[in-house]
């Protein structure tokens, strides 16, 4: 089976991102060639405003990813690969290692990160990157042997949420979680908090309609359109299902709650709120408030502090 390959910063991971390595992966397998600080500054001219060990987490909760390689010096520059992918010797960096089978490069489309597309503000603040199609990129895989093929923006439009989903039932011995919240920065405080609840059992996560978000929030409020907030949701493997409530208020996805009749209602700390206890001990739904921590050695992050990032 082909194995596609992608490299690049990936730093302050937007829907763009996501786009392009979910239309990489439909080319094989996917591995993630993760530039560490040191590479980004020497490529870019600027530190990320992420750190490797954070910009890794995120890129390694995408479900369209299979693994994450982190690279430094062991590669020449943006337009080239590692040696391990170029039938070369690897012993300069244990941390790369090619993937079997037949390796495919896949890069994007010359200023598919940067302006804005489809009228998406996540879009908009998502920076250039020197990953793009190159002459020199393509060379170096007609070189090595190795398939290259470009990504167009008109490939990575819209926000599709054809995930694979799970059965109406769970698997025995596994609870029906549910869990709610705007999402409207997706960070690694929100990827954390999926993986705990869906450690918990199958996760379905709902997200706030745009309206009310304006309601509860005011204007400007939220960044991100509920449609685009969906699809990233979506995208993270510790989340079976992604939705967009239909109701009003803080409990603006009781709708979804009584057709999904979950076990288990989980929130962090600050989402924990008296109507939401009153309404799971009125349908006899388990509340679980998780307490708000980052993933080990990462650092707290929450969608207020980014606005502006």
């Amino acid at each position: 089976m082909p194995r596609a390959i992608v490299s690049g910063s990936f730093d302050d991971l937007k829907s763009c991102h996501m786009r392009f390595l979910e239309e990489a992966s439909r080319r094989g397998g996917l591995s993630v060639l993760l530039w560490d600080d040191a590479t980004v500054e020497a490529w870019t001219g600027r530190l990320p405003k992420f750190g490797i060990d954070e910009r890794r987490y995120f890129v390694e909760s995408l479900r369209c990813v299979d693994s994450v390689c982190v690279v430094d010096s062991c590669m020449s520059g943006p337009d080239s690969l590692p040696a391990a992918f170029a039938g070369g010797d690897s012993a300069a960096d244990d941390s790369v290692s090619a993937p079997c089978g037949e390796l495919v490069w896949v890069v994007p489309e010359p200023g598919l990160f940067a302006g804005t597309l489809h009228g998406s503000a996540s879009f908009e603040r998502a920076g250039p990157e020197p990953s793009g199609a190159s002459e020199a990129k393509a060379a170096f895989c007609l070189r090595g042997g190795i398939g290259y093929e470009v990504i167009s923006k008109d490939e990575v439009a819209g926000f599709p949420c054809d995930f694979p989903v799970p059965d109406t039932a769970p698997q025995p011995g596994r609870s029906r979680v549910l869990a709610t919240g705007t999402f409207d920065w997706l960070h690694t405080g929100h990827l954390r908090f999926f993986e705990e609840a869906g450690a918990r059992g199958e996760l379905t996560v709902v997200v706030g309609h745009d309206a009310n978000i304006r309601l509860l929030k005011g204007e400007g409020h939220p960044l991100i359109g509920e449609k685009e907030r969906r699809y990233m949701v979506a995208s993270i493997r510790y989340v079976s299902r992604a939705l967009v409530s239909s109701g009003h208020g803080w409990l603006d996805a009781e709708p979804e709650i009584e057709k999904l009749r979950p076990d288990e209602y989980v929130v962090n700390a600050d989402g924990d709120r008296p109507e939401k206890r009153r309404y799971c001990e009125d349908h006899g739904i388990r509340y679980v408030v998780l307490e708000r921590k980052p993933r080990q050695g990462l650092p707290a992050r929450s969608s207020t502090d980014l606005r502006g990032f």
